[in-house]
């Protein structure tokens, strides 16, 4: 039996040749079919010029364990999700390395419901099979048949149903950067929907086409060097919002008028609000790492702020179980009830639109002034010979006198004018540290250096 290294702790994801190929992505359709018998599933895949043979394997597993396929072609990652539960479908799986680099693919696989398949809920024994490879003979009565559908309208309707057109009552310019990934093809017609309604918003599209060969680099907008064509386009043409997409486009990157890039913690208060002036009183998901923006807004829009454990299968969960409205992670990833609870790239930027022009306001001078209350760090990363060891001696230094002390994910100590939350990173070999405090950055500098000092030794 051999083991396949391209199973990682929530999705499967590998080198080319070496940890994923046809064979392989064969395999995996057979041990989802294996695991989980179902009647059918659907299949997408990015604009990685391996996602079509990938998706086309991965099909002929799946339709040789009996499952019929409906297949969306060219998709980003929640098209499968919403097509999987719009269609009340088994299980879906997309094909798709998002961000990573040339030379990788990878997979995304959901069950009923778009209810996540990850390493405590299914991916180890679809491994097993996979690596295993013993699968009883193909019967051809039994075998399951292959269609072509689109989604496309009906999924953007349910996107459109999140805002409402008339409240763009001025003009507004969005530049939108979908990295020559997969998300061209929803924008366009998204930029419908605006122009049927008589709406004065107009699209600037960077990077628009789908290509494979990634010729502006790979949609990876963490990457300093990756957001420079969407500042230059905000420049250029004096837009009010930016916003750029990686690969899959299950996450989106925002920029203020001043072509900024915005850190992904503020806009999950922002999105708070945007669902709280909709639905008062609802519950909002948070992690644990920066929070005291989160709350603060959260608490004066009349919600309730609950906090999770960080990473996607943690915060669905909670929000199935608190029926939250809406939960967000610092990392760009945003998660929606009415979304089958799954996270949407596409859902985001609508809001915050939208709720520029209700606020007629600009999105530098609201982050203004929320960052200069709850000034943070950022996510800082630290290569350290023992995780546990470093965690330990963080609590030791700093338990006294502190205010709280929390353990939902790794340790997070809070002081009346600072708080910090230092974590292993779950799928990496890092400790993780972010860093807030109140009215100061000066402090929020000083606690910093502080704490890098102090993980270093």
């Amino acid at each position: 039996m051999t083991a396949l290294t391209c199973f990682k702790a929530y999705d499967i994801r590998g080198e080319l040749g070496k940890e994923l190929n046809d064979d392989i992505a064969y395999r995996i359709g057979r041990a989802y079919g294996e695991y989980l018998s179902p009647k059918t599933v659907v299949v997408g895949g990015d604009a990685r010029l391996t996602s079509e043979s990938l998706k086309m394997a991965l099909a002929e597993g799946l339709m040789d364990s009996g499952s019929d396929v409906l297949d969306i072609g060219l998709s980003g990652t929640e098209e499968v999700y919403f097509a999987t539960f719009h269609l009340d479908l088994d299980g879906g799986i997309e094909v798709t390395a998002s961000h990573n680099p040339m030379n990788y693919n990878g997979m995304k696989l959901v069950q009923r419901g778009a209810r996540p398949i990850s390493g405590d809920s299914g991916l180890r024994d679809i491994q097993r099979f996979a690596e295993e490879n013993n699968f009883p003979p193909v019967s051809p009565l039994q075998r399951g048949n292959y269609k072509r559908i689109s989604v496309l309208t009906a999924y953007v309707d349910h996107l459109m149903s999140y805002i409402d057109l008339s409240h763009f009552t001025q003009p507004i310019k969005i530049v939108i950067n979908s990295g020559n990934g997969a998300a061209g093809h929803v924008i366009d017609e998204i930029e419908q929907r605006f122009h049927q309604a008589s709406t004065s918003v107009e699209f600037i599209k960077v990077h628009h086409q789908a290509d494979g060969n990634f010729p502006h680099g790979i949609p990876n907008p963490l990457l300093p060097e990756c957001r420079q064509d969407t500042a230059d386009a905000m420049r250029q043409h004096q837009a009010d919002i930016g916003v750029a997409f990686d690969g899959d486009f299950d996450r989106c990157f925002l920029y203020d008028s001043k072509a900024e890039f915005i850190e992904g913690y503020y806009i999950v208060g922002l999105l708070a609000e945007a669902f709280l002036q909709k639905s008062p009183g609802e519950k909002i998901i948070h992690d644990p790492r920066l929070t005291w923006n989160t709350v603060d807004i959260v608490s004066k829009a009349g919600g309730i702020p609950v906090m999770s454990k960080t990473g996607h299968a943690f915060i669905k969960e909670r929000m199935r179980s608190e029926n939250a409205v809406y939960g967000g992670e610092m990392s760009a990833h945003h998660y929606f009830r009415d979304f089958s609870y799954c996270d949407s790239g596409m859902i985001p930027w609508l809001l915050i639109a939208e709720l520029l022009c209700i606020k007629r306001a600009r999105l530098s001078d609201i982050l203004t002034q929320r960052i200069s209350l709850f000034p943070c760090s950022g996510e800082i990363n630290y290569r350290v010979d023992d995780v546990n060891k470093t965690l330990e001696r963080i609590k030791y230094l700093y338990a006294d006198g502190a205010k709280c002390i929390e353990y939902l994910d790794g340790v997070s100590i809070e002081y009346e004018n600072f708080r910090f939350n230092v974590r292993a990173s779950n799928t990496e070999p890092l400790l993780r540290l972010n860093v807030e405090a109140r009215n100061s950055s000066e402090l929020l500098r000083e606690e910093v250096n502080k704490l890098d000092r102090v993980i270093k030794s």
